[in-house]
């Protein structure tokens, strides 16, 4: 028998497969899993590097199966927000970068929540306190806002005579002043004119992203958004850049960007991009549809009105039922003519009308086309009718789920619910119902909306409960939805086998398996082992990309 170059050993592996299986040992040679259980430890010879797990638990490399990992990484390289919670710990920190950046000619990052500000809207005049003198434009954390100072306003021309524009809003007072905030496509006003970020920049922040990935123990994933979207650039050329030269350890879906401002004339520039950057690691071989925004600026679209706080009328003032990014007379020409050309569609879709929208768009790729295994998926999935939830199942459509957001926290208490009120608030991320129709379950972080941790993100989906690494410190949480919650094994496979499936990397990797690539993590523990309370504090010790370290914890 040929000696393992690799052998994880000495404690529990979840493999991730349909039958839930768990064994003890697996051995890797040439960057392939070559024994899984039996036989594994008897393939330790000299040069054998032997993993010693000590009870600890190993699963398949993790798979985010919606994210922005360059977004993340220029955050990680710009004015980051996410380490305070509150308006003066952001100011706090724009005013540090200020002073630490002198010449920077924008004050240009993000990471803002919305739950710190009256009515989730930040002012101009609080960043005019500490940055005067230079435009300062700062994204949600959600992207789907920005908060600017007087001096970004006023380089847009952007005042109270400036209509708000079919894809967005601007933030007014009464007397109709912008009052700097900026909701969906008003962003737009100001990032024309943001200093374009630079091919070297747009590397740098992939490889950053791909680090920090690495370290929450994500081997592969599907990129959201490729193409120009916001003051980001497009991340084609840096994935390509990078599945060129090697430095693309991960594996990569690009979700190439379908452009709000035209139809189905775009397939052939669709067709020329996925040929253009597909190489190695990554393959450019979805397209991303976003048909709505989110439910905190009433933009998420919905099939009856947003209410009032009081739980009457027409509220979300007077914003009605939200917007449609596509009509829907386009997205049902669209989504067979994508399907048609051997895309993947990978609908965002939060409102209960635009979840509706997707759906029907893909009920008519079957009857155009027939069914095809290009495995569309809609992400996010807040509100979902009930008429709808079993149509996943029937129509083969994956549930691209975000765990994390199925906390009753302030953005939920304060934000949603009061506008949704309490038959749709019960409707809001249906994890069981989903699996409870066949469908598929794939799961996802939105890095840089939210942290890429998938630890984080199972312990929601298991106690729907904040994970405690990213709980308010205010004591208990009530449950929200208990009846929505997954068992551990599950939330575990739809972070795995669920993602590669909606990636086409089963054939690759997602289970530990005999002749998949060892793409494999090392936990700090086995959290089947302790009390559900405990899983977010589950940590990554090491990440293995076939059969490479590409990351290791200080106590590994």
């Amino acid at each position: 028998m040929t000696d393992a170059d690799l052998v994880f050993a000495g404690g529990p592996v979840f493999t991730a497969d349909a039958a839930r299986t768990r064994t003890h040992a697996v051995a890797v040679r040439g960057g392939r899993i070559v024994a899984v259980g039996r036989g594994a430890e008897a393939m330790v010879g000299p040069s054998t590097d032997v993993v010693d797990l000590s009870g600890k638990l190993l699963v398949p490399g993790f798979q985010d199966a919606h994210v922005h990992p360059v977004w993340g990484g220029l955050d990680l390289l710009r004015c980051d927000l996410r380490s305070a919670g509150d308006r003066v710990g952001y100011l706090a920190l724009v005013a540090e970068y200020a002073r630490t950046h002198p010449d920077v000619a924008w004050i240009i990052g993000g990471g803002w929540g919305m739950p710190a500000f009256p009515g989730g809207t930040p002012l101009a005049a609080d960043l005019d306190a500490v940055v005067p003198d230079r435009p300062v434009m700062l994204m949600n954390r959600d992207g789907h806002g920005a908060w600017v100072n007087s001096r970004a306003l006023g380089l847009a021309g952007i005042d109270a005579r400036t209509p708000d524009p079919a894809d967005g809003r601007i933030e007014r007072d009464a007397s109709g002043v912008p009052t700097g905030t900026l909701h969906e496509g008003a962003i737009s006003l100001v990032n024309r004119l943001l200093p374009p970020v630079t091919a070297e920049t747009m590397v740098q922040a992939l490889l950053r992203g791909q680090e920090y990935l690495h370290s929450f123990g994500v081997t592969a994933w599907q990129d959201a958004i490729v193409g120009t979207y916001g003051n980001a650039g497009d991340p084609a050329p840096a994935y390509l850049a990078c599945a060129t030269s090697g430095e693309l350890t991960a594996r990569v879906v690009g979700s190439l960007w379908f452009e709000r401002d035209r139809g189905v004339e775009q397939l052939d520039d669709l067709r020329h991009r996925r040929e253009t950057y597909t190489h190695g690691r990554f393959r450019a071989t979805s397209v991303k549809i976003m048909q709505d925004g989110v439910p905190e600026n009433f933009t998420a679209a919905m099939l009856d009105p947003y209410l009032s706080p009081c739980g009457c009328g027409n509220g979300g003032g007077g914003k009605g039922r939200g917007i449609t990014f596509f009509p829907r007379e386009l997205l049902l020409e669209a989504v067979p003519a994508l399907d048609a050309a051997g895309f993947q569609t990978h609908f965002h879709a939060i409102g209960d009308r635009a979840v509706r929208d997707c759906l029907d768009a893909v009920e008519a790729a079957i009857t155009a086309n027939g069914r095809g295994d290009l495995r569309h998926h809609i992400a996010h999935l807040q509100v979902v009718h009930p008429d709808d939830v079993p149509r996943f199942g029937q129509l083969g459509v994956a549930a691209n789920l975000q765990f994390l957001w199925a906390v009753l926290q302030a953005q939920m208490a304060e934000l949603n619910l009061p506008f949704l009120g309490p038959e749709r608030g019960s409707w809001q991320y249906p994890f069981r119902r989903l699996q409870e129709t066949g469908a598929v379950l794939a799961a996802g972080s939105d890095w840089s909306v939210s942290t890429p941790n998938p630890l984080a993100a199972i312990h929601v989906a298991v106690n729907r409960t904040p994970a405690p690494t990213e709980a308010a410190p205010s004591g208990e949480h009530e449950v929200f939805l208990p009846e929505q919650r997954l068992d551990l094994a599950s939330a575990l496979a739809a972070y795995t086998s669920g993602s590669a499936w909606v990636n086409h990397l089963d054939d690759v990797t997602g289970t530990v398996t005999v002749g998949k690539g060892a793409d494999l993590v090392v936990l700090d523990r086995d959290p089947f082992a302790g009390p559900p309370a405990d899983i977010g504090n589950t940590r990554v010790l090491q990440t293995f990309v076939a059969g490479a370290r590409v990351h290791a914890a200080p106590d590994a």
